[in-house]
């Protein structure tokens, strides 16, 4: 696979103007450390090998975190998780709402399963080997598909996944799956708002000077305005794969 990568040093090209509050003051984004944070992967295990090599060796001093979503719609779902997962000591991952699906997918496969299956899960289950499944399939394939992917994932796997945070905060900057709430104090989100999105999210700005990092929501090139970055560019529809890079009062752009 050819790779291409845009890297943008100092500013970034900004997004549509947000709605800020006169009570909001942004300070530049300061984690207090280098920090890299990669956007949706969506089973994408080429760009996303490629972009933690280059992370490797461009900032290598960097916490990585992934915003999650490493799994569903790409064909390489089982791949990501368990490069991620031998990885886990130095690559932090946000519960992101794909990987809550396939949680809920494990505990309730009947209830839960037909959604997941719509949005991704076939091509994860796929990617463990496990198929013959579509969104109609009966309570008995889809708790055999449940069962299998349990043995496939492993308690090890499975336990990290469960500890998986909803958000990390460094210095000024809170990193998120989907956004947050601008009414609530960062200790206060409801689960829903960091996980699946918030309508107020980006409309208003938040008054405690906190940028918030995020993915689920697909953006044509990386922005950074008023007190949001947003690091998803649609890796699994060909927009490449994203990293913000927030260090010396900067923020950089890697994609591949």
């Amino acid at each position: 696979m050819k790779s291409m990568f845009r890297k943008i040093t100092g500013g970034l090209r900004r997004g549509p103007k947000r709605a800020a509050s006169p009570a909001a003051a942004f300070a530049p984004p300061d984690p207090g450390a280098p920090l890299a944070v990669i956007g949706d992967v969506h089973g994408m295990i080429g760009p996303f090998t490629q972009l933690l090599e280059v992370l490797a060796r461009e900032h290598p001093k960097a916490e990585v975190i992934c915003v999650g979503d490493l799994i569903d719609r790409g064909e390489d779902s089982a791949q990501v998780l368990r490069l991620a997962f031998q990885r886990r000591d130095h690559l932090g991952l946000i519960l992101g709402n794909h990987e809550e699906m396939l949680l809920a997918f494990l505990e309730a496969p009947a209830r839960k399963g037909p959604r997941w299956l719509r949005y991704g899960g076939l091509q994860t289950l796929a990617s463990f080997g496990i198929g013959g499944l579509t969104e109609g399939s009966s309570t008995e394939q889809l708790a055999k598909a449940a069962q299998a992917l349990k043995a496939e994932l492993g308690p090890d796997l499975l336990e990290w996944l469960h500890a998986c945070p909803r958000f990390v905060q460094r210095g000024n900057v809170v990193v998120t799956h989907a956004g947050a709430d601008p009414w609530h104090p960062m200790m206060m989100q409801p689960p829903q708002a960091v996980t699946w999105g918030h309508p107020d999210f980006g409309r208003r700005a938040r008054t405690d000077g906190l940028w918030i990092v995020h993915g689920h929501t697909i953006v044509p090139d990386l922005v950074c305005a008023n007190g949001v970055i947003s690091v998803d560019t649609g890796a699994y529809a060909g927009g490449g794969l994203s990293c913000a890079v927030l260090a010396d009062g900067r923020v950089a752009a890697l994609r591949v």
